[in-house]
């Protein structure tokens, strides 16, 4: 089992950035982001079928609301009449995480990947050799560097920048695709899910390699592109409210000024 995953998962992604870290100018941080956007290139087409999935699994929510309150004592009935309602509007429930699920082998392959690659041992040095495919460019680029942006990429980020923008990039995204509650009760379960998954991938980042930060930030902007695209707009993401610029109280244009009145009474005395 280790064998085939070092050398259909493991394997190819070290290679890869190792290599386009020679390609682009020595920059292991620069390699990270070429990745991240090939990675969603390739998995475009599922991101476009989790975006029609999600849209539809929206426009059935009222019909979803009134099965549910029709058979909510009967939970095998419910489960038969949503499955029915899936199957008759051709949708996949599973359809919208198929995306995030092929992206876990990835995650876990570029965590090695960074952790080996950035060798800084004799014998973890001895590890990545065992790994390397016999590429001049591979060759070429041994050993990297981890500097990037003021970042250590081996090593967590100690500005907790990165998990800020972990969290809230993940939460955009969220916000974007989940439409407002019916109810009160709704409203504060679906509060709770669009924060728990930003907030615990926050956590991660906060002891993880900045590098595998990294390509959370940028894979999760290029996620708000796509569906900025695709969904024709910011969907039902709202800016909160102490964002949002007050508006300005303008006078009355027609009315005189304080200083007019005054300077007409002194000349009526």
């Amino acid at each position: 089992m280790v064998d085939i995953w070092n050398i259909f998962i493991l394997d190819p992604v070290l290679n890869g950035l190792i290599a386009l870290s020679e390609v682009l100018w020595g920059n292991f941080g620069l390699a990270i982001i070429m990745l991240t956007i090939v990675v969603r290139l390739i998995l475009m087409p599922l991101t476009f079928k989790q975006t029609q999935s999600t849209k539809a699994m929206q426009s059935l929510q009222p019909k979803l609301q009134e099965i549910q309150k029709k058979y909510a004592r009967d939970q095998k009935k419910l489960q038969q009449e949503m499955m029915r309602l899936y199957k008759e509007a051709g949708i996949n429930p599973l359809g919208c995480m198929w995306p995030m699920l092929i992206q876990m082998p990835i995650w876990i392959a570029l965590y090695q990947s960074i952790m080996q690659a950035l060798a800084a041992t004799p014998e973890n040095l001895l590890i990545l050799s065992q790994h390397l495919y016999p590429w001049d460019i591979v060759d070429q680029a041994i050993p990297l560097n981890e500097n990037f942006l003021g970042l250590k990429l081996s090593q967590p980020d100690p500005t907790m920048i990165l998990a800020i923008l972990v969290g809230l990039s993940m939460w955009v995204q969220q916000k974007m695709v989940t439409p407002p509650a019916t109810d009160a009760k709704q409203q504060q379960m679906s509060s709770m899910t669009t924060m728990m998954m930003p907030m615990m991938f926050a956590f991660f980042t906060l002891s993880f390699p900045s590098g595998l930060a990294l390509y959370w930030v940028v894979s999760n902007l290029i996620g708000i592109l796509i569906q900025y695209i695709v969904g024709g707009g910011w969907g039902y993401f709202t800016m909160p409210s102490f964002f949002k610029p007050q508006p300005q109280a303008v006078a009355p244009q027609n009315q005189p000024s304080k200083a007019l009145k005054e300077g007409n009474e002194k000349k009526k005395a």
